[in-house]
């Protein structure tokens, strides 16, 4: 997931190299979110099938290439190629690597796995800008050597999934086909309010979405003062506050449905999952790149801060209006 992001704070250094608009990037931003969500709808539900462990070795091999495709890129086709290959491999990881935790926890540790799981994805989201900005600071080569060091993280890796038990038997079904996003009747209410809120925890799922979605909304409001305000201070704090709100949001949300999926469709519920949190990911900064270019990116950003925080005073207010239906089972926590 690391190697995922790590081309984010390079844009600039490509924008000057080759003489992109802001335009351009917003499409190489697009392929990488398209990737991952093709990856999530044909490949979700696969390590279902064949197996936890075949399935990560398919997304390493993956991310291997795209870093490959980035240390040759002479231009734009090969960024596009790189990030479409890194999104299909972020697709392939976000669902398996999920099922694949929880199926390595301990008996009553399901609500812990899930929380490790969010702490997993959206850490190595958050390490790999910083990686990558930290070696684009100090290298000679600043393009090159970020994606020389991902390709050393992954040789460690590729040896961990190796090693690692296989918790799925092999069933008759061995090519990929679409995934449904069928999500169990008695899952749905869940799945909507922890899908629109966004993130999770190992917290209550209850109060980790309600909390959540105030840290959103109140860290969407921080942005939208320091755009105004042009403060750095206040973009700061905006950005770690809104993150905590995502972060609380998509844990509980991803615990409350793992805790009721079916062992033998776990990858294909938080492959589903995933896919609803990476259609709200992309459409905002979508939306920004090509409003940017009619109205000016700081008219457009305060537009979806706006946006982002009235989705989640709805999630809010859903939830505030919303009984609570019982405990869990005993060690997953409330759901």
């Amino acid at each position: 997931m690391l190697g995922t992001t790590l081309p984010t704070p390079l844009y600039p250094h490509y924008e000057q190299r080759y003489g992109f608009s802001a335009l351009t990037v917003t499409v190489i931003f697009a392929v990488y979110a398209f990737g991952v969500i093709a990856a999530l709808l044909f490949l979700g539900g696969l390590s279902d099938q064949l197996g936890r462990r075949p399935a990560l070795l398919v997304g390493l091999a993956l991310s291997v290439v795209s870093a490959a495709a980035f240390l040759l890129a002479g231009g734009l086709g090969a960024l596009l190629a790189g990030r479409a290959l890194s999104g299909l491999s972020a697709g392939i990881f976000t669902g398996t690597g999920t099922a694949t935790l929880e199926d390595l926890a301990p008996p009553g540790r399901r609500v812990f796995a899930a929380g490790v799981a969010t702490a997993v994805n959206l850490g190595g989201l958050g390490c790999g800008p910083l990686l990558a900005g930290v070696l684009a600071a100090v290298a000679t080569a600043p393009l090159r050597l970020p994606f020389w060091v991902d390709l050393g993280l992954l040789a460690p890796a590729f040896a961990a999934v190796i090693r690692m038990p296989e918790t799925v038997l092999r069933s008759g079904h061995s090519l990929p086909r679409m995934q449904r996003l069928r999500v169990p009747a008695e899952l749905r209410g869940t799945f909507t309010r922890a899908a629109t809120a966004g993130f999770a925890t190992r917290i209550p799922a209850r109060a980790g979405l309600s909390t959540g979605c105030i840290g959103v909304i109140t860290g969407a409001g921080l942005v939208a003062a320091a755009l105004a305000l042009e403060s750095l201070a206040l973009l700061i704090a905006g950005a770690i506050v809104a993150g905590l709100g995502q972060g609380l949001s998509v844990g509980a949300g991803l615990a409350a449905i793992n805790a009721e999926a079916p062992a033998d469709r776990r990858a294909e519920v938080a492959s589903s999952f995933f896919v609803v949190l990476y259609v709200g990911l992309s459409i905002p900064i979508i939306g920004i790149g090509l409003a940017s270019q009619v109205i000016g990116l700081r008219a457009s950003a305060l537009i979806f801060s706006g946006f982002v925080a009235a989705l989640a005073a709805a999630c809010l207010i859903s939830l505030l209006g919303r009984r609570p239906t019982g405990s869990s089972r005993p060690g997953d926590g409330a759901k």
